[in-house]
């Protein structure tokens, strides 16, 4: 079956819109660590920058069905990227970690349709036949921004500052929007049912405060905390009362025959394990190549591009592999994640480029030939009728498993470096000096006031680096228990 020349400008469209939603949530990654000391915040609070737009995406993603029904696919797109342009641009105002913070949330939520959205609108104007190509095609779109977006981010703010990242999405947000105007159609306006309130704030509630958990939990000393109790409280109570009201509810903000498709369900599950492997790596490594190697931004920004470039090369083959068997195809690429894993998990401080370009290449192209096969499966036996909607779960998910993870690496990283800290600072004592002589001969003696200011510091970045290594275990040991979900999905014939 061959595609149209209206088909080819529909999904130029999609492809360009998610490059943008791309570029824009990974070229802050890079720019995190100027932007911690611009603003004065620890390493806990300059992560809210990425976990709290995620969280705001997530939230704000169950509308994004509703509003497609309401408005339609080229006046909820347009609408979507003004916004999210609008609201990049005025990141670059902020002179506070408050408002960079307010903005960021603004602009997940005007984000937020432009992924599950452009998703849906790709499955439904293409033959079911032609899904393993579009999707990879499609795909090709979601993975520049990756590419750009780092590279992006590193040269702006060695160049001018971390300001004109943001200040320079304008030309593209005008361009994605004008493209989408001019390609879509609002084929779907009037077709709105009535928007189910009640189950939407439940909903925010309950993703709300239980990311608010995973955020402030280390800082708040978990549950010896009123709030954080109070979080999961609320999380827990919202949640139960959201899944009951969908049940119950003659109109519910999800309709629950959607997620009694058996591969979709399963998709959803492989979803939020892909959500959380997707930013993680790009969390972690600018601070670690920054504040631990002092590498400058634009080599940083090249280091974790470098992840797009596996995605890239993923495509040369995933979509024959899909067609021979997805099942396998998925299995593959979250065992190639797994091994990407156990690499960066055997860094040290001798960490050189080479190890970090070839462990983030190929990252990227274990999670380029997991991305396509888990969206044909998950959506292979799903009616169009619920497509949108499944689409949004599928978005709400991935976003909240990106989310959840990043504080929970974070977590796993502070706590490791703390306590490797402590272990370290313990072991050279007066009574060890024999010991730790040899070591320490490089800084000079050991009773010198600015040697022992040295061997502190020293201690920090190896306690530093013990806690990265730990984070990188974590990000090895979930795709290694995930990789055999791939054998449940059935395959239609």
């Amino acid at each position: 079956m061959s595609i149209t020349a209206r088909q080819w400008l529909i999904l130029l469209a999609v492809q360009f819109t998610t490059i943008l939603f791309g570029l824009t949530a990974t070229s802050v990654t890079v720019i995190l660590p100027q932007l911690k000391g611009a603003l004065s915040a620890t390493q806990e609070q300059i992560s809210w920058v990425l976990t709290f737009n995620l969280v705001a995406t997530a939230i704000a993603t169950p509308l994004t069905g509703w509003l497609a029904a309401k408005l339609g696919w080229r006046t909820l797109m347009v609408v979507s990227v003004a916004g999210f342009t609008a609201a990049s641009m005025l990141c670059g105002l902020v002179d506070t970690l408050e408002a960079l913070l307010a903005l960021r949330i603004l602009q997940g939520a005007f984000g937020a349709p432009i992924f599950p959205m452009g998703q849906t609108i790709v499955l439904t104007s293409f033959h079911r036949s032609q899904h393993p190509f579009i999707m990879m095609m499609w795909g090709v779109g979601g993975v520049m921004g990756p590419i750009l977006g780092p590279t992006f981010g590193g040269l702006v703010s060695d160049l001018l500052s971390w300001r004109w990242t943001f200040f320079l999405i304008l030309p593209l947000g005008v361009a994605a929007g004008a493209l989408a105007f001019a390609a879509l159609n609002d084929d779907e306006k009037g077709r709105a049912r009535r928007f189910d309130y009640i189950g939407f704030v439940f909903i925010s509630i309950a993703i709300a405060a239980f990311q608010l958990m995973f955020d402030r939990g280390q800082r708040n000393d978990w549950f010896d905390s009123p709030e954080t109790i109070a979080e999961c409280v609320l999380a827990g109570v919202f949640f139960v009362m959201f899944v009951l009201h969908t049940l119950t509810a003659p109109a519910p903000l999800f309709e629950p025959a959607a997620l009694r498709d058996r591969n979709f369900l399963i998709g959803v599950v492989v979803a939020l394990i892909m959500g959380m492997l997707q930013y993680t790596p790009m969390v972690l490594f600018p601070p670690l190549l920054q504040e631990l190697q002092g590498y400058p931004e634009t080599t940083i920004g090249y280091l974790v591009a470098s992840r797009g470039l596996g995605n890239l090369a993923s495509f040369c083959i995933v979509a024959q592999l899909t067609r021979f068997d997805a099942r396998l195809c998925l299995f593959i690429g979250l065992s190639i994640q797994a091994l990407a894993g156990a690499m960066m998990a055997g860094f040290d401080m001798q960490v050189t480029i080479q190890g970090v370009l070839w462990s983030n290449i190929l990252h990227g192209f274990g999670f380029g030939l997991s991305y396509t096969p888990m969206a044909v499966l998950a959506f292979s036996t799903m009616p169009t009728r619920y497509m949108t909607q499944a689409n949004a779960i599928f978005a709400l998910i991935r976003m909240l498993g990106s989310s959840v993870f990043v504080s929970l690496t974070l977590l796993v990283l502070v706590h490791s470096t703390a306590e490797a800290n402590a272990n370290l600072a313990s072991s050279i004592t007066h009574f060890t000096r024999a010991m730790v002589a040899p070591w320490v001969q490089a800084f000079g003696h050991l009773g010198e006031l600015h040697v022992q200011a040295r061997l502190a510091a020293e201690i920090q970045r190896q306690a530093s680096m013990i806690g990265y290594i730990n984070a990188f275990h974590l990000m090895t040991l979930i795709p290694i228990l995930t990789a055999p979900l791939a054998w449940l999905f059935v395959i239609r014939r």
